[in-house]
């Protein structure tokens, strides 16, 4: 079994979609009732990740747990929200207030550059056993558009398209996303070591 360290059911959702049969089951958080996340006071994403990860793993020491730290870079802002994007509006803002900020800190902005960026860990018994990074590079639109994904994926447009994560399809954006690149190294690894790993 994978234990995803999240509460959040779209990113567990996404993960599921994305991994498919690699493992017979896939849950999350929610699924342990009483257990609290722990504080994320890491400095960068990966940092963050391995704080999940092994929090989660200490609990569940039987199972595999992987977690994910992830994020918008803006060049324009100096790579803000970064580690801060859930939270950009404030600690309990929500996704549609995080947006909001954003684009009013872009208003008249004309380097758009940015970028999704994910950093995976897996861990079993209290112990890191892997870490695995994505990104994909793009632009912050104008404006929000499109009612799919979550956090700033309706204004955010990958290089190479005209529409926004929030637009395009789940299967175009889970074939392209950080987290699909992150989660297809964590495959890769995972289907030359699982043997080992299972033992």
């Amino acid at each position: 079994m994978l234990i995803v360290a999240t509460h959040n059911s779209h990113k567990t959702g996404e993960m599921k979609k994305i991994l498919g049969d690699l493992f017979p089951e896939i849950t999350d958080l929610t699924s342990i009732p009483g257990l609290q996340p722990p504080v994320e006071d890491g400095e960068t994403f990966s940092a963050n990740s391995a704080i999940k990860a092994l929090a989660a793993s200490r609990d569940q020491p039987a199972a595999f747990i992987l977690a994910d730290d992830s994020g918008l870079e803006v060049d324009a802002l100096g790579g803000a929200p970064g580690i801060y994007s859930s939270r950009y509006a404030g600690e309990n803002a929500s996704d549609a207030e995080n947006r909001e900020k954003l684009l009013a800190e872009m208003e008249g902005e004309t380097n758009r550059t940015a970028r999704f960026r994910c950093v995976v860990v897996i861990a079993r018994g209290g112990e890191i056993i892997g870490e695995f990074d994505g990104a994909v590079e793009g632009r912050i639109a104008e404006s929000m558009s499109g009612e799919g994904g979550f956090g700033y994926d309706p204004v955010f447009t990958p290089d190479g398209h005209d529409l926004s994560f929030g637009e395009l399809s789940e299967e175009i954006k889970n074939g392209m996303s950080h987290r699909a690149r992150a989660l297809a190294k964590f495959r890769e690894w995972w289907e030359k070591n699982k043997a080992t790993q299972q033992g």
